[in-house]
C-alpha cells in the first residue's frame, strides 16, 4: 500500500494499482513513486510509453539513473535525494522524454512520502508543457515564448523578442516566468543549453564545438555556467560519463 505523503500516519493508506490506474487515464501527466532509495516502486503508463518499455517490471526497483539519459538522469537522482532529505520541489521545470525519445519539458512536483514520521520515498509527477489543460491562464503566451527558447537556444535571444510573442510588460514576463517555471527567462535559457549540453558530452563532439552550438559564445563562458548548473567543468562531467560507461554490470 502507498502512504498518504502529507497526512497523519493515521489516515488510510493509497492502493498503488488506483493511483497508477488514475494516472493512467491522463496521458500527459506522467506519474511516478519511488522508495527511500529512490527506486521506482509506482510508475504510469505515460512513463513506460516514453522509456519505450512495455510493462511496469521493466522500470520497478530500477533508478533514474537506470532508467534514463545520463544527460537527464543526474538532474532528477539530484532532485530525488533533496526530497528524500524533506525538501518539496513545485513547478521545476525539466527535459523529459517523450513518446518519440526526443526530449521535452514538463514541469515536475515531488513530495517525499512520510510515514510515522519518517521519510519512506517520494511521489511525483511531471505536466507536459506542451499541453494547455490544468495549466495557468496566462500559459498560452508563455508556451510561445518558450518553444521559441527551445527553437533558438544556440542563438542569441533578445528580451524584447519575448515580449513581442508574449505581449506582456518585461515586469510581468518576468513575473510569470517565476510563477511558473521559478526562474526568469535568462535563467530558463541557460538551463535549456545546459541541458542540452549535458546531452551532446555524451558524444564525440568537442566540448568548444558542444559550448558553440550551445549558444555560448566562447568556451570559458560555457564552462563557468555549466560548472554553476552542475557543479562540475564540462570535462569533468564528460569523464564521469565515460567512466560510468565503461564499469562493468552488476552481476546477477
Amino acid at each position: 500500500m502507498l502512504p498518504n505523503p502529507a497526512s497523519p500516519s493515521h489516515a488510510p493508506s493509497l492502493d498503488p494499482a488506483e493511483v497508477e490506474a488514475l494516472f493512467d487515464a491522463i496521458p500527459s501527466v506522467l506519474f511516478f513513486a519511488k522508495d527511500s532509495q529512490g527506486r521506482y516502486t509506482h510508475v504510469n503508463q505515460t512513463m513506460l510509453r516514453r522509456l519505450g518499455v512495455r510493462s511496469r517490471a521493466e522500470v520497478i526497483g530500477k533508478r533514474a539513473d537506470e532508467v534514463y539519459p545520463a544527460g537527464m538522469s543526474a538532474t532528477y537522482v539530484e532532485q530525488d535525494a533533496r526530497v528524500l532529505a524533506g525538501e518539496v520541489i513545485e513547478n521545476v521545470m525539466e527535459l523529459h522524454l517523450f513518446a518519440n525519445r526526443q526530449p521535452g519539458w514538463c514541469l515536475s512536483c515531488k513530495r517525499p512520502i512520510i510515514q510515522d514520521g519518517r521519510i519512506v520515498g517520494l511521489i511525483g509527477i511531471s505536466r507536459d508543457l506542451g499541453q494547455r489543460g490544468g495549466l495557468e491562464a496566462e500559459y498560452e503566451p508563455l508556451r510561445l515564448a518558450l518553444e521559441y527558447l527551445n527553437s533558438h537556444y544556440s542563438h542569441s535571444v533578445r528580451m524584447q523578442t519575448l515580449l513581442d510573442l508574449t505581449g506582456f510588460s518585461l515586469s510581468k514576463l518576468e513575473r510569470s516566468f517565476r510563477k511558473v517555471f521559478q526562474m526568469t527567462p535568462q535563467q530558463v535559457l541557460t538551463r535549456l543549453r545546459i541541458q542540452m549540453a549535458m546531452h551532446l558530452l555524451h558524444g564525440p563532439d568537442s566540448i568548444a564545438s558542444i559550448g558553440q552550438a550551445c549558444g555560448f559564445t566562447d568556451q570559458s563562458a560555457f564552462t563557468r555556467k555549466f560548472r554553476a548548473e552542475t557543479g562540475m567543468a564540462p570535462r569533468q562531467y564528460r569523464l564521469q560519463v565515460n567512466a560510468r560507461a565503461a564499469r562493468p554490470p552488476p552481476l546477477a
